[in-house]
């Protein structure tokens, strides 16, 4: 290896993510491995880190950690700040990246940046103090398929030079960085199931894995984070997981394992435990530092419950397990404010998943179904009408058609119709705002 080589920089805040960038790099799609030094940089985005599981000690971080020549903490690298909020002036970045350089070994030597979010810190803040590197971004779940949370600095979206995914749900294309032209690119589905599995034999001699493998279960219900987000009361997402259960339950399910959300807090009561017992299920509680496909890979369940977690798709595009939905109803009335980045993903999951409560039986999705594409790229335009102004005449049309079947208010709120003046909002009320905002366009 040369003296000063090139440098890849690969960012990463979640097993799931590290388990995208190891695929990626296992089918050949950063090049070869000679005369790069690839560096894993870890960040710990919780909102107290020093409480929350730290990415190195989840199962399976060890394998994936063997691909890079190694690993850097970034919250120790920009200690006392942290990583969802700092980002350096713009005057000081070049003083960073002389700090990192140093401190890294980097010398002089090329940097490309490989990172997740370039909407947001830190991988935002990485392409400020690396501002002649090239950058990459890679999408670890549903998220891709919504439009970019915010417009990009033209400093950093010229920069991007492609957008790795998933195929979680396969004919659905991207819209995230899609107003700069970035071109998505699919990590091969045979890699990413065979880091999975590697990820899994990691897990071996688990005690608690083996202890749930023991229950027999035969149904898996996955915990979200919503509560944590504002979206739910904690309450409300503890009575989510009940009738997550119930659902289970009263499709033949006598043995259920509960995942919590790696990141989420740690709050249980009895009211799980106690529907359990009313409903003549046994429930195991799986809340190690384990990916919830460790336990696809071990356990084969025959159903996967969750709301609209990305590890819903997971089990249904890799492992082939039926999945059901519960609570996206909910969760769609209560999301603020419109443009919440989860919208995309609740959306596609409400609408391609079969729903547990209502009688539908659990199923394989597979393909994206020939109005999933319409309608994503509807809510999209509605969620950032200024990063794609060429959607809105499809979009107006969508909604059109839609209000003569009658289902514009699941997805689409009035408000946001009446605001952008499209069909299905109040039309002076909408035509008012749009003049005022033409007025104070021109005063500016």
């Amino acid at each position: 290896m040369t003296a000063n080589p090139r440098t890849q920089i690969f960012q990463v805040s979640t097993l799931y993510g590290a388990a995208t960038l190891a695929a990626a790099l296992d089918a050949g799609r950063f090049g070869a491995r000679e005369g790069v030094r690839r560096i894993l940089l870890v960040s710990n985005n919780a909102e107290i880190p020093e409480t929350a599981l730290r990415l190195d000690a989840m199962t399976g971080y060890d394998r994936i950690a063997t691909r890079f020549d190694e690993a850097i903490d970034w919250n120790e690298a920009i200690h006392p700040h942290h990583p969802s909020s700092w980002s350096p002036r713009p005057e000081e970045a070049p003083l960073w990246q002389r700090v990192f350089r140093t401190a890294w070994g980097l010398g002089t030597a090329p940097v490309e940046l490989i990172v997740e979010s370039i909407q947001v810190n830190p991988a935002k803040a990485l392409a400020a103090v690396f501002a002649e590197s090239t950058v990459e971004v890679y999408a670890d779940g549903l998220m891709s398929y919504g439009p970019t949370r915010d417009e990009l600095p033209q400093s950093i979206a010229c920069r991007i030079r492609r957008l790795l995914h998933l195929d979680l749900v396969p004919g659905l294309r991207p819209l995230l960085l899609a107003e700069y032209d970035v071109e998505p690119e699919l990590v091969p589905d045979t890699a990413f199931r065979a880091v999975l599995t590697e990820i899994a034999e990691a897990a071996g001699d688990d005690r608690q894995l083996a202890e749930a493998a023991a229950a027999e279960p035969t149904a898996l219900l996955l915990g979200q984070y919503l509560a944590a987000l504002g979206i739910l009361t904690a309450d409300e997402e503890e009575e989510l997981h009940v009738r997550m259960l119930r659902g289970a339950a009263a499709a033949g399910h006598t043995s259920v394992v509960f995942k919590p959300h790696p990141t989420a807090p740690a709050r249980y009561s009895t009211a799980l435990h106690e529907a359990a017992e009313a409903s003549g299920v046994r429930l195991t509680v799986l809340d190690g530092p384990l990916l919830a496909e460790t336990f696809y890979e071990r356990c084969r369940p025959r159903l996967v419950v969750g709301c609209f977690s990305t590890a819903m798709l997971t089990a249904s595009v890799y492992y082939d397990v039926p999945i059901a939905r519960v609570g996206t109803d909910t969760v769609l009335e209560r999301l603020r404010p419109y443009e919440n980045s989860n919208r995309v993903p609740l959306t596609v999951v409400d609408h391609v998943v079969p729903d547990l409560e209502s009688g539908e039986g659990p199923a394989v999705p597979g393909a994206a179904p020939a109005t999933l594409t319409p309608l994503v790229r509807a809510v999209g335009y509605c969620m950032q009408p200024r990063l794609h102004p060429l959607l809105r005449p499809e979009t107006a049309e969508f909604l059109r058609a839609l209000q003569g079947e009658g289902g514009a208010e699941r997805y689409f709120l009035r408000e946001r119709l009446t605001e952008l003046g499209l069909p299905g909002g109040d039309g002076r009320r909408g035509a008012s705002r749009l003049r005022r905002r033409l007025v104070r366009s021109g005063r500016s």
